[in-house]
């Protein structure tokens, strides 16, 4: 048997982080066993659909270099794979579990199912639900119906004795009785629109879906579609449900966590191989050592038994410790490419790069890539090269343990020794002792000296080794700044 799995999302949002999960399962389960990734958009809730939403899908999916094998753009043998332009199918077949008794037609108003609802609640039934009012109505009543220009919608006969069982991967068997799955649901509406269950279980059928990938918020929904599946006389897919990803605090992963789309973490400047590797591992792993893994390297030994049941913990600061570790693993030519829209948005570059321009950047790579947690923080660590924002605060020249009065003389004193430290040609180690002996001397801790002359050089508390912002800033404006801050520090 080939493996067909489809990631089908609804372009009504941004591509988010769970979402991506999904979409990597089911990619790479399809890849380790040679089988076929299946991309369809279930576009049927026209009311929150957007082309900024499916475009995003796709840019999603193309910027994580995942391809799929059938789906929009690409086409293939079960197409449309867009739902909105099957509706004729969902049709046909909805009308055939009519003709075959599984289904019937509907004529009632929403005014009247509000009503019947309203009594529910306020005879505190134990049945809430539809109460089957048009179940069996005659040809003679529902022609009666017709002619008065109500259109029906198409619900399921759902049965109201007995259970329904699906075996899932993760979960194992899980059963629920009859009676208590949504009673007789709607499958087609009365414009033509199917429900999600409908378009869901017939796509999944006619397009040979094998495995069923999906979020455990689904599980709720799984026997319906048994029963959809029996009422067709179609053999279901296999289901395992996904474990739901969460914050640290337990709760569903939200935007209270902190950006959650794609789009925000792409933005602020996270590789493409950074978010494959680690939101893969929310929720699955290989084994507890081995942490980074390629996309081919997962296209080869991802395994779904090696699922977690227990929902997986997406950690921010867990992924910028590994967006860092690929930056600095990143080739200098590229990630000097990659950081040039950061630079060209701060207004440090021109629009149009020079190949001076070009150079610049290129030279300050080996000293930004190591600072770096995101690619964005390009624009904070070069800051100092490109604006020169004095800082008249003296509370920022001021490290934590140390006063004004030491921070003045660890200024001055440490700006000599500096300076002439450069000018004589001293190694930098040895330059760098003689700065720690001064805080020995004036007795502070070292930060106490750097800090002032750190702040005085680049304007900022966070910043490029010391040493590197001199050589990118040259010795010439080092002194003028140095100078600059004495004079600041002394009249504030």
């Amino acid at each position: 048997m080939e493996v067909r799995v489809r990631y089908a999302p609804s372009p009504t949002g941004l591509q988010h982080i769970g979402g991506v999960r999904t979409a990597l399962f089911n990619y790479f389960f399809a890849k380790s066993m040679g089988g076929k990734f299946i991309l369809r958009v279930e576009d049927t809730d026209r009311e929150r659909y957007s082309d900024e939403s499916l475009q995003d899908l796709y840019d999603t999916l193309d910027w994580l270099g995942i391809k799929w094998d059938e789906g929009p753009v690409v086409g293939g043998p079960y197409g449309p794979y867009i739902q909105s332009e099957r509706f004729e199918l969902y049709k046909e077949y909805a009308e055939k579990l009519v003709k075959d008794g599984k289904a019937y037609y509907c004529y009632c108003t929403p005014e009247r199912l509000e009503k019947v609802r309203q009594e529910q609640i306020a005879s505190k039934s134990d049945y809430q639900g539809y109460d089957r009012h048009c179940a069996n109505l005659t040809d003679e009543e529902r022609a009666d119906l017709e002619a008065q220009g109500i259109k029906p919608v198409i619900r399921l006969r759902v049965p109201t004795e007995g259970k329904t069982t699906f075996h899932d991967i993760l979960m194992g068997d899980i059963t629920r009785k009859n009676k208590d799955v949504s009673p007789d649901p709607i499958l087609l509406k009365s414009d033509g629109f199917p429900t999600y269950h409908l378009a869901n279980v017939i796509d999944d059928h006619l397009m040979g879906i094998t495995h069923i990938m999906r979020a455990q918020e689904w599980i709720p929904s799984g026997p319906l579609h048994i029963l959809l599946y029996e009422a067709f006389g179609w053999e279901p897919p296999i289901y395992c449900h996904l474990p739901m990803v969460m914050g640290k605090d337990g709760q569903k992963l939200s935007k209270r966590h902190g950006s959650t789309s794609v789009r925000d973490f792409r933005a602020k400047g996270y590789l493409p191989e950074a978010i494959i590797n680690y939101v893969t591992m929310v929720g699955w792993s290989l084994d507890d050592p081995t942490e980074f893994f390629s996309k081919e390297d997962l296209e080869k030994c991802f395994k779904i038994e090696n699922i977690h049941k227990a929902p997986g913990v997406f950690d921010y600061k867990k992924l910028d410790w590994f967006n860092g570790q690929y930056i600095r693993e990143c080739d200098n030519e590229r990630l000097s490419s990659l950081c040039t829209p950061y630079l060209q948005e701060a207004g440090f570059i021109s629009k149009e790069v020079t190949e001076e321009e070009k150079k610049l950047i290129l030279s300050l790579i080996p000293s930004v890539k190591e600072r770096m947690k995101v690619l964005s923080d390009v624009v904070p660590l070069t800051t100092f090269l490109f604006k020169d924002e004095p800082v008249v605060d003296k509370t920022v020249y001021i490290a934590k343990g140390s006063n004004e009065e030491n921070t003045l003389k660890a200024l001055e004193k440490g700006s000599g020794i500096l300076l002439s430290g450069l000018k004589e040609g001293k190694a930098e180690a040895t330059i760098e002792e003689e700065l720690v002996n001064l805080s020995k001397e004036l007795e502070i801790k070292i930060n106490g000296v750097f800090q002032p002359i750190r702040v005085a050089i680049t304007n900022s508390t966070v910043s490029l080794p010391l040493f590197d912002s001199i050589k990118l800033l040259g010795l010439d404006e080092t002194e003028k700044r140095l100078e600059r801050a004495l004079k600041i520090f002394k009249e504030n």
